[in-house]
């Protein structure tokens, strides 16, 4: 048998997700039993889980968790996805919400607690369980104290005698930052609270925990991990990164393509392919008529899928949509966030309204429209760890513009390389964002070209498989370097 391997995540679809930290939790354990590993996920149980109806079961196990100032229950609840055990942490006063960290209007007061409390009740189950593990996998700030537990309260117990923490940074910028007055809630040592441990300029950082006593850190895209070493990326934690710098490592995400591939995709009207593509003429007509706009075929249609805020660009998009409206393309944006932006755009679309149609949703079926009946994809971020909708533009034979930052510089070729798979623009402004527009805009008017720059997208291959063997790497090479010491 291979490694035994826990990954604790506060989302993993199909259960519950903001963001593409589920699609990762969701996707990587089944890579990772394929490669022979014994895969645990631990999630929180949340009303979302509740009300999608999965067949998830009780176990009969309860586990106090030590909260510093109160003892509580954990209820642990079991489901499967495909083959991998899913362990759910059921608490209703922490997790039965109408949203996983907060309400539009700002986070839950309570996430420290909610998270510590996540955080222990993962270890407690281990222990309870006696499950042993080689490594445990720790995402993002909210399961980032674990590694500290490791090294602090749980270091003698015998069913961690063999654990390596890893911790993967999907997004720096959230980073669970708590008042000082907070830190008994964590149950941890006061020694740790010092520069060189959780406190960061007198405040809790649950990230920062997670990075300074993980064994090995990683983060989703090869750009990223070197961007967020830099005071333009870092978010001030930039000086920790670069002192772990020999121990953190850039693993690009993987895509399910059993979830997102044209030639199968339920979620669109004609299935094609690379070597069929036709069917995308036929999604394109779907896709006007689901967004209200009209266009000639020669005209290209942009599509958007995104979260309405500062890092994704909406600032310079908003820019450049004069000049953008100038020009003979017609542009789709699905997306919810921000209430700013969800104004600016609404105002927007009303200026231009037969070439710019927005909708304020997050919808799993019409964001498979988009990508697959659009001709090009924007992506114009300011920062993007990783990104996915690029790697799902490629395979849909609908070329991504994107701004050279993380995993989009990984993952995307300019035209003008000659190898090109899209458009990359290197400038944070809404010149360069219209620049480049106005360079795919002519080259779409070439059939030919286009069709090879389509043809090489939809051949790249970004498959879960190569990249749960990278983790395996990470996961063997910690563990041989902890049990060295």
């Amino acid at each position: 048998m291979g490694l035994t391997v826990v990954i604790a995540a506060s989302e993993a679809t199909p259960f519950a997700k903001t963001g593409g930290l589920a699609d990762v939790a969701g996707s990587l354990p089944v890579a990772l039993k394929h490669l022979g590993c014994r895969v645990i996920v631990f999630v929180p149980y949340y009303r979302e889980v509740a009300q999608k109806g999965f067949e998830i079961e009780e176990t009969g196990l309860h586990v106090p968790v030590n909260m510093g100032r109160r003892t509580v229950k954990a209820e642990v609840l079991i489901g499967a996805q495909h083959g991998v055990p899913f362990y759910f942490l059921k608490r209703d006063e922490y997790f039965d919400r109408g949203y996983l960290y907060g309400t539009p209007e700002g986070d839950y007061f309570d996430n420290l607690e909610r998270f510590t409390f996540f955080s222990r009740a993962v270890l407690e189950v281990i222990k309870a369980r006696d499950l042993a593990p080689d490594i445990i996998h720790c995402n993002d700030w909210q399961t980032g104290l674990i590694p500290a537990y490791l090294k602090d309260i749980y270091r003698d117990e015998s069913v961690f005698s063999k654990t390596a923490s890893v911790l993967t940074v999907h997004n720096i910028a959230y980073q669970g930052q708590f008042p000082a007055n907070f830190y008994d809630i964590t149950g941890l040592g006061a020694h740790l609270f010092n520069p060189e441990g959780l406190e960061f300029w007198g405040n809790l950082n649950l990230l920062k925990s997670g990075i300074v006593f993980a064994d090995a850190i990683t983060t989703v895209s090869r750009g990223y991990s070197a961007e967020i070493q830099t005071p333009e990326y870092g978010y001030g934690l930039e000086g920790v990164l670069a002192k772990r710098k020999d121990d953190l490592f850039g693993i690009l995400n993987g895509v399910d393509y059993t979830e997102w591939d044209p030639a199968t995709d339920t979620h669109i009207p004609h299935n094609f392919t690379i070597e069929e593509i036709k069917g995308k003429s036929d999604c394109r007509k779907k896709l006007l008529k689901a967004f209200g706009l009209k266009v000639k075929a020669k005209t290209p249609v942009i599509g958007m899928i995104t979260r309405l805020a500062d890092q994704k660009g909406i600032d310079i998009l908003s820019e450049a949509m004069p000049e953008l409206m100038k020009l003979d393309i017609a542009m789709v944006i699905l997306g919810s966030g921000d209430r700013r932006y969800q104004e600016l755009l609404a105002d927007l679309a009303g200026h231009y309204p037969d070439r710019l149609s927005i909708k304020i949703a997050f919808n799993s079926g019409l964001s498979h429209m988009v990508e697959a009946g659009s001709d090009m994809f924007l992506m114009p971020s300011r920062y993007e760890p990783c990104g996915l909708n690029q790697i799902y533009s490629l395979k849909y034979g609908t070329v991504p513009i994107v701004r050279a930052t993380g995993g989009l510089d990984d993952t995307v070729r300019d035209y003008s390389s000659g190898d090109g798979n899209g458009f990359k623009f290197k400038e944070y402004s809404a010149e360069a964002l219209i620049e480049k527009v106005m360079e795919a805009a002519v080259v779409f008017g070439d059939k030919k070209a286009w069709a090879e720059i389509q043809r090489r997208g939809m051949a790249e291959d970004f498959s879960w498989t190569d990249a749960a063997k990278k983790y395996l790497e990470v996961y063997k090479s910690t563990q041989a370097r902890l049990h060295k010491t």
